[in-house]
């Protein structure tokens, strides 16, 4: 099967430095990368977390957030109003 990737030039220089340099084709040394890739074996969530539940915030960003900063006020208007008002308001 064919198909077109787009490479970065920096790395495509790099990858057909090494093809030459091992004596191989481009496209063997990217089917042998890609088929080494795949085989490795892939690195599962430990003990099954989530992404959000993995994720490691910036030390200022998780203060903020123990605090509560990002949470909406309880005085806050809903979104959705605050939307219309300004669409309504074109």
């Amino acid at each position: 099967m064919k198909t077109t990737i787009d490479i970065p030039e920096p790395l495509y220089k790099h990858a057909k430095i090494r093809a030459v340099e091992t004596g191989q084709s481009l496209k063997h040394l990217v089917l042998i990368s890609l088929s080494r890739e795949l085989d490795a074996p892939t690195s599962a969530a430990p003990e099954g977390k989530s992404f959000m539940e993995r994720r490691q915030l910036l030390p200022g960003y998780a203060t903020a957030m123990k605090a509560g900063a990002y949470r909406p006020a309880a005085s806050a208007r809903d979104v959705t109003e605050l939307i219309s008002e300004d669409r309504d308001a074109r």
